[in-house]
């Protein structure tokens, strides 16, 4: 009995709880202290000192072990295992709409059911979610926010390994390693369907008319320095932001989306870009729908420029990644044309007919195609012309004018390069509008995939020539339209080049095949984006 007498004991004392308020934990003491008192009165009549448990554990924690004799505590780790986690269905989760909760719509505190898939707000014994858990029996669920899982209604948090991949799917993170490898692996990966795909050719799903928003998402998603900076969010996150400003949504939406493209541990082998057209909708004030068929170039364009402003960019050049990547500049030669009833010997002396040269930056180049024959061929067929890329190109080599027409007068302009991008944007106008239809225009241009060189539409200035050792552009990406001109009538196609693979794809929403380099300059070509050589 000696002996028992001078054994050490031991209290478990939990820590990593937050601490509760004294009135909020009285009544739970006041349970506590009979049954304590029990135990020692009890301890006392046998002699033996009472070893109380005053751990009181509501989800896995770190438990302290204290030597009540010697003060020492030694930290070992408590999992709880969860008798629910075989209810958990990976096939119906989907994390790529927007974070909402089911019944009251809110976006604060919502978990996501990992049975049905639902969200949901709030685990308190009066949320949406301890609700479902208690009607339905599902029992597990995810923190959207702080990613962890907890099981309801029991309140405690589940520490698994097994759940890592779910954390993963939700917010897949990239190492700078994995990054700057993403352009050297070929390697598939496989859906939970059994389907393999190859990570960053991926369907979009088309909700229901924005495919023309899809395929610029596809393209900008293979340029590979606004990809990799947009795949780490420690590269855009110590940017400063005013208050209240909703332009930087847009770039962690693309972000995100960007990262689900290239995960390589994807359920599906494709993506929903909900939450990324829900910025867009909101930011363009309703002027890019996803109900209503648009144009990819007013997109693209006004896409460029907003990121450009949420990064902090402003009119100096190179003030932020989408200048670096996609600005260039250009020369532009102006003249004014007199009257034709006028002495234009006498009028060209004016300073106001004299040719005005300024320099101004661009993100594309803008290619005028010729008009379409009027005629018939001789079994009464359309004559589909077909022009090489480097006759439209010539608009820019500094020596052709083009007349420009106003309401009251005429210009004639001349344009060359001086500051070639990294990744040059083309926009071929195909579609021309007047106030009763919009019309197509059907030429084939006819282009190289690779070794389009870009001196001869330089400026002959010794400085510029200087500044640019690389001239020669390969193709990696090119959107196309089939169908007729108008709201729901055509359709729109990208091809991109996986780096990795160096193979080209063919991407139509959810549809994705490989291609042959020949059968892309058979189509009716509308953007393209060209990457600069530098090796």
């Amino acid at each position: 009995m000696a002996q028992r007498d001078a054994r050490p004991s031991l209290s478990l004392v939990a820590y990593g709880e937050d601490e509760e308020d004294e009135g909020t934990r009285s009544s739970d003491d006041d349970m506590l202290v009979p049954r304590k008192r029990a135990r020692v009165q009890k301890a006392e009549e046998v002699g033996t000192p009472p070893i109380i448990n005053t751990c009181r554990i509501r989800a896995p924690r770190t438990v302290l072990a204290c030597n009540e004799s010697s003060g020492d505590i030694s930290e070992h780790p408590l999992s709880r295992s969860c008798p629910f986690l075989d209810t958990i269905d990976r096939t119906v989760l989907d994390f790529d709409f927007e974070k909402l909760c089911s019944v009251s719509l809110s976006n604060n505190n919502v978990y996501a059911c990992m049975v049905c898939g639902k969200y949901f707000q709030g685990r308190g014994q009066h949320s949406h979610a301890y609700t479902h858990s208690v009607q339905v029996g599902h029992h597990v669920f995810l923190n959207l926010e702080s990613l962890e899982f907890y099981c309801l209604p029991d309140n405690y948090q589940i520490i698994d390994p097994s759940l890592e991949d779910i954390k993963y799917m939700l917010r897949p993170t990239f190492s700078q390693e994995h990054v700057a490898s993403l352009d050297s692996s070929s390697k598939r990966s496989i859906a939970l369907d059994g389907t393999k795909y190859l990570p960053g050719i991926v369907g979009l799903n088309n909700i229901k008319a924005n495919d023309y928003m899809n395929v610029i998402l596809h393209c900008l998603a293979h340029v590979t320095p606004l990809r990799d900076y947009l795949l780490r969010p420690s590269n855009y996150s110590h940017i400063k932001r005013p208050p209240g400003d909703q332009k930087f949504m847009l770039v962690r939406r693309l972000g995100e989306l960007f990262r689900k493209l290239w995960n390589p541990r994807n359920f599906k082998s494709h993506v929903s870009p909900h939450e990324m057209l829900q910025a867009v909708s909101i930011l363009s004030k309703k002027r890019f729908k996803i109900t209503e068929q648009g144009d990819p170039v007013e997109f693209l364009v006004w896409l460029l420029h907003t990121l450009h402003s949420a990064l902090g960019g402003n009119r100096r050049p190179g003030s932020s990644e989408v200048h670096n990547i996609f600005q260039g500049t250009m020369r532009i030669y102006t003249r004014k044309l007199p009257p034709a009833s006028e002495d234009k010997v006498r009028l060209m002396e004016r300073e106001e007919y004299k040719e005005k040269v300024e320099t101004l930056p661009f993100l594309y180049l803008s290619l005028d195609l010729p008009v379409t024959p009027l005629f018939q061929d001789e079994l009464e067929r359309n004559i589909i012309p077909q022009i090489p890329l480097f006759d439209l190109l010539s608009k820019f080599d500094g020596a052709h004018e083009k007349e420009y027409k106003t309401h009251k007068e005429s210009y004639v302009k001349r344009f060359e390069l001086t500051k070639l991008p990294p990744y040059l944007i083309i926009c071929i106008k195909r579609f021309t509008k007047n106030n009763f239809f919009v019309e197509k225009n059907p030429t084939i241009v006819n282009f190289p995939i690779k070794d389009i060189d870009m001196a001869e539409f330089l400026s002959s200035d010794q400085e510029v020539q200087d500044a640019h050792p690389h001239t020669v552009y390969d193709l990696m990406a090119n959107i196309c339209h089939d169908g007729q001109p108008g709201a729901g009538k055509g359709t729109y196609r990208a091809h991109v080049r996986h780096m990795g693979a160096n193979q080209w794809y063919e991407l139509q929403d959810l549809h994705v095949q490989d291609l042959l380099p020949q059968m892309i300059t058979l189509a009716e070509a509308y953007i393209q984006i060209w990457q600069l050589r530098t090796n």
